[in-house]
Formats: C-alpha cells, structure tokens, sequence
C-alpha cells in the first residue's frame, strides 16, 4: 500500500524537524523520516549538544585550575570518564525525547527508516528501527525537503582502517582519555575537540595546513584564542601537512611536512581528523530519478526559496550549501514550509552569525574585515578591548576584542567581531545590528548594563566617535 502525505521531509536534523514543526502548525500533513529512533538529527545526536557538553565540563576545570590565581584552590580535578559520557549523553537523551514528545503533540507522523527516490512524488523507506520487519514502504508526497545533514569528510591520504584514527562522531563518545592525541585540522571542530582532551589531560598536538589557527576569521580574532590554546595543548604546528598514517602496536605514527622544513614522524595514541564536512546528498534515486541537481562539492543546488531544480522538492541545512550552521537549518526550513503554503519567504540574510566555542569564544557576522579587504570595500573598524572592560577583569578574562565593521560615512554597521569568554552569547546584538542597519550611533545611544561584557558592543561604536569613556582614541579628523 501506498502511503500519502502533504510533506515529506527526510533527515529529523534542525532543519527537518524545524520544518516539521511548522508546517504541522499550519494545517499540513507531514511525515518525518529519519534512521534514529527520535528526532535530533547530528546537531543533538553528534555534533552541537554533546560537543557543547563536554566543552562546558572542560570550562569548569579550566577555571578550578585558574582560580589558584585568585586565592581559591581547589586541587587537581579528578576525571570520571564514564560519568562524563554518561551525563554528555543524558543531555543529548533529554533533547531527543523532549523533540520526540513535541512531534506527538503535533501529530507528525514520524518514520525510522532510510528513504530513497522513486521519482518527483514518492520515496521507498527502508524501515531501521524496531518496525523493521514490517518492510520497505511507500510514500506519495505533493512536496518534499530534504534535509539530511553532512558527515564529516576523511581525505584518502587520511583513510586508515584504525580504531584509534577518530572523527569528530567517534572523538564525542568518549571512550577515552588518550596521553597523546593529533588533531589533524585547526578548524572550529578541531579547536573545540582538541579544547576537550587538553581539558581532561591528553598532551594535544594540533597541525593545521594554512597559516592560521580558524582559516577564514579575522586574524585579530583569532590571535588571541591562538594564544590562549597555545597556552593548554602541547603543540601547535601550522603550514604543516599530515601526509600519512600508519598502525603500529602502541600508537599512530603520523608523517608531518611542514613547509620549508624536513618531513619527519611523530607516534600519537590516538588521532582525530578534522578537515571539515560533506554533505548527505547520496540519496538513492535523488539525481537519478528526479530533477535534482548537485554543484561541484555535492550540496544541492536550490533557489532562493531553497526550492531544487525539481519543483515539488526542496533542500535545507548542510546539505544545502556552506554555511553549515544549525541556526542557518532553521532559518531555511521556514522558508521552505512558507513557500510550500504559499507565502512569500525568501532565504537573504545579511548575517549568518558563526561562533566557535573555544575558550574563549569567538564569534563574528556580516561582513568581515578580511572579507572586505578581499574585494575591495572601504570600511572602518572600531575596537574596544577587553582590557578596559571592569567585568572582564572581574572575570580575569581581558584577552578579549569587540570589533565593528562600519560604513565610513554612515556608521553603519556592516559587521560585528567578538573574542572573549561568552563571545557566542553577545554576538546576537552584532546580528540585529546587521540586519536591522544600524548604526554605530544607534548602539552607542542605547543604554548597556554595567558591568557586563554587553557594553563593550556600545564602548566600540563610541571608538568610532573617538569618545569611549573606557579607551582613549580620538577619532582622527
């Protein structure tokens, strides 16, 4: 028999239940298909919740260990691997289940199975659950979304066959502890995982092949988490390419070619790859039996309305195109459900906020300064530094940097940049500020707490005046 539906949406990520949610909200019949048992997708499954997780256990013993420096001591941190694993995924099954209970009250029908094309309107799944015996079913659908998420990628030069060459899926388990890891990228999924095992005692080495710590930020940004990490992990090895792996009894041994330098071998019990991610566009039948187009690396080709070459199929979220961002899933998905009920949406943001959760944070929107360098645009850049900031001393965090990017003659704001402890929780103002333009005179008139990191977004727009109250730089005529 064949199933109907209005919507079928396949992968239960951000943007597949996000998607789900809406349109179940607004009258339509949707089936929800996914391989795991509850809605999640790699976001609460394996990637933001319990990375996010295991990156606030390593805060607090950062900060125990730091707070001998203020008078308050708590001896050396001891580190119960399987309690920290299972609290890590406590979370993750709270999330799931409280997603899982949402998709009940609002009657969509979810599915665990692996789908596949038939053509423009129906899909063969694959049951993967418990209800596996029941067998392969059809489903009839007037529009789909796809939205079935990345994987992390794996270069060949990298493919060992090793239990202890991990991804960032196998490096969130948690099994254990390595004495030595390699991180094999210094990209935010490498800085965060590699912020992890330094926390909870691994001597981490990081090669990263660019010349920079998070190629593609703002190098004022990233010299300072640069610094900081510098100060927790064993080593950081930049221009440098990782040219093999291979299995010994008691460790990886790792070919290292740093640029102007001899190739040389270095043993680490463990490895961690973490050169980036690929998209989940390899759906049985996708290509082949529908109208659906892929660019060059894979992501699927969509329209402003994230509508695919194939009308009645839409595509949202990683597999969708960069950035590969869980907050940018949810935007699309409302674009794609409004368009499909037939209400103008059109996916134009100006700001796309990313945040890499290091210690500190780093965070950044809109245009950045190396962006605006690279074609051209004349800009203004205003700074505050942490340093001056009262809460940040309290804190003892004045590494710290508030950056806007402004419109010379306008003040307008065209880009925020954050570095500091809580980055990821300030830049939200920045993404207002884009996308609503304002200006720096309309964040220097609105009245900041004191003392809050907050206000140094308002201290940097009176840079741009050259009259902070905190810093000293008048504006020159």
């Amino acid at each position: 028999m064949t199933e109907e539906t209005q919507l079928a949406i396949i992968g239960a990520g951000p943007g597949g239940y996000t998607a789900a949610f809406l349109a179940a909200d607004l009258g339509l019949r949707v089936t929800l298909i996914d391989e795991a048992p509850r809605p999640g997708g790699v976001c609460l499954y394996r990637g933001c919740m319990p990375s996010k997780a295991l990156l606030h256990a390593a805060k607090v013993v950062t900060d125990a260990r730091a707070a001998a420096a203020w008078g308050v001591s708590f001896g050396d941190p001891t580190i119960d691997v399987a309690r920290l694993r299972a609290w890590k995924d406590d979370v993750v099954a709270k999330l799931t289940g409280g997603l899982a209970l949402l998709s009940r009250q609002r009657k969509v029908a979810f599915v665990q199975g692996r789908a596949s094309f038939e053509d423009a309107h129906t899909l063969r799944v694959t049951p993967t659950g418990d209800d596996a015996a029941d067998g392969v079913r059809t489903i009839a659908f007037e529009h789909a979304i796809v939205a079935t998420g990345s994987r992390p990628a794996r270069p060949a030069s990298l493919a060992l066959d090793d239990s202890r060459v991990l991804d960032s899926t196998r490096a969130l388990d948690l099994d254990r502890v390595p004495a030595s890891l390699l991180v094999v990228g210094g990209g935010y999924i490498g800085l965060e995982l590699g912020t992890v095992y330094a926390a909870l005692g691994s001597a981490v080495t990081i090669v990263e092949l660019t010349g920079s710590l998070l190629p593609g930020a703002d190098p004022d940004l990233v010299r300072v988490v640069a610094r900081r990490i510098a100060g927790t992990v064993h080593a950081v090895h930049l221009k440098t390419a990782v040219n093999r792996l291979a299995a010994c009894p008691d460790g990886i041994d790792v070919t290292l070619e740093p640029a102007g330098a001899a190739v040389r071998t270095e043993r680490f019990d463990q490895v961690l790859v973490a050169v980036g991610r690929t998209p989940n566009s390899d759906l049985p039948g996708l290509v082949e039996r529908t109208r659906v187009e892929l660019d060059a690396r894979g992501f699927i080709r969509v329209d402003a309305q994230r509508r695919a070459a194939e009308p009645s199929i839409f595509a949202v979220g990683d597999v969708a195109g960069e950035p590969m961002l869980a907050h940018k899933a949810f935007a699309e998905a409302r674009v794609a459900v409004d368009t499909i009920t037939g209400n103008a949406a059109s996916f134009a943001p100006r700001a796309v906020p990313a945040v890499v959760f290091t210690d500190p944070e780093v965070a950044w929107c809109g245009l950045t300064e190396t962006g605006a360098a690279a074609s051209g645009q004349r800009v203004a850049v205003a700074r505050f530094p942490w340093g001056a900031s009262g809460r940040a001393l309290t804190l003892d965090r004045p590494e710290g940097v508030t950056k806007l990017v402004l419109e010379p003659e306008s003040g307008r704001v065209l880009g925020v940049g954050l570095v500091g402890t809580g980055a990821g929780e300030l830049i939200a103002e920045g993404v207002v500020a884009v996308e609503k333009g304002l200006t720096a005179a309309d964040l220097a008139d609105v009245i900041h707490p004191h003392p809050t990191v907050s206000e140094t977004l308002a201290e940097a727009a009176e840079v741009f005046f050259g009259r902070s109250t905190h810093v000293y730089r008048p504006k020159r005529r």
